[in-house]
């Protein structure tokens, strides 16, 4: 879990568009956030073979596909 510092502080509006930067919203993970589902990929992953998120399926891999194409 992120501090709740680093989540208020992201959570800002940032003088400069370059200083924003993605956070899972589940967790407060900074890195490896899938922006499409804003969650990064331990939590995307939970919540997939939960099938908690819609249009997710998986295949036959490890690979998981969402109604668009290829993640």
């Amino acid at each position: 879990m992120a501090k709740k510092s680093m989540i208020v502080k992201q959570k800002r509006e940032q003088k400069f568009k370059v200083q924003e930067y993605t956070r899972c919203e589940r967790c407060g993970r900074p890195h490896s956030v899938l922006r499409k589902f804003k969650l990064c990929r331990i939590c995307f992953r939970e919540l997939a073979y939960k099938g908690q998120i819609p249009g997710v399926k998986k295949l036959a891999g490890k690979t998981r596909v969402w109604e668009g194409g290829k993640i």
